[in-house]
């Protein structure tokens, strides 16, 4: 059985969750945080979670997960079969966990941990957030998904990232950059959310969110 590694609070741990979960999967959750210790690197090489653990050995990455159990598992349909929109769904998580999530990432030191970073961090990622959330409202229709209206592996990349991003950028900047380029972000969640897999994910967050606050 496939064991998912990392923590509830990770996004991309969650992205990875969300698959299993939507797709029926059967797998167990292993506790790990991310570290430098070398009992970790022997599994993940740079100490990220999450990573899976499998009989043919050990994978880390997100993206590289999903594309594994989507070949893996080719019965469930984790990409459309459709070639074209198996390919506009990975060109819409490419924009969410790269040209979005990752650029806001260098924030959250300050939004979310209490540190500080520097005016010319701030002002660099205000420059790309901006042209990229334009560009990325060029291809995302909210219909109420990305693609249309059809849910697809790509909402879930939008449901546990557009969050941060917003948020973040509400902290750090006083606005939030998603709603004022027109992104209705929280309408979208809340449509995805009504899936069971994102009630499953969400809850699970909340719970470690709670228990970590105690």
């Amino acid at each position: 059985m496939i064991k998912l590694c990392g923590f509830a609070l990770s996004n991309y741990y969650n992205k990875v969750k969300f698959v299993l979960l939507e797709h029926d999967i059967p797998f167990e959750e292993s506790f790990v945080m991310t570290g430098q210790e070398e009992s970790l690197l022997a599994h993940s090489p740079l100490g990220k979670v999450p990573f899976i653990q499998t009989g043919q050995g050990d994978l880390c990455e997100s993206q590289a997960i999903i594309e594994y159990l989507h070949a893996r598992f080719p019965e469930k349909g984790i990409f459309s079969a459709d070639p074209w929109e198996a390919a506009k769904e990975r060109e819409l998580i490419t924009f969410v966990d790269l040209h979005l999530e990752l650029v806001a990432r260098d924030l959250y030191k300050e939004a979310f941990f209490g540190g500080t970073v520097t005016d010319a961090t701030k002002g660099r990622v205000e420059k790309l957030l901006t042209r990229h959330i334009a560009g990325f409202k060029r291809l995302a229709k909210f219909e109420p998904f990305l693609r249309g209206d059809r849910f697809s592996v790509a909402d879930i990349a939008g449901f546990v990232s557009l969050p941060l991003v917003g948020m973040t950028t509400q902290i750090i900047y006083g606005r939030d950059f998603l709603l004022d380029a027109g992104v209705d972000w929280k309408r979208y969640v809340k449509a995805v959310g009504e899936r069971p897999a994102a009630q499953r994910v969400t809850a699970d967050r909340k719970a470690y969110i709670a228990a970590t606050a105690k």
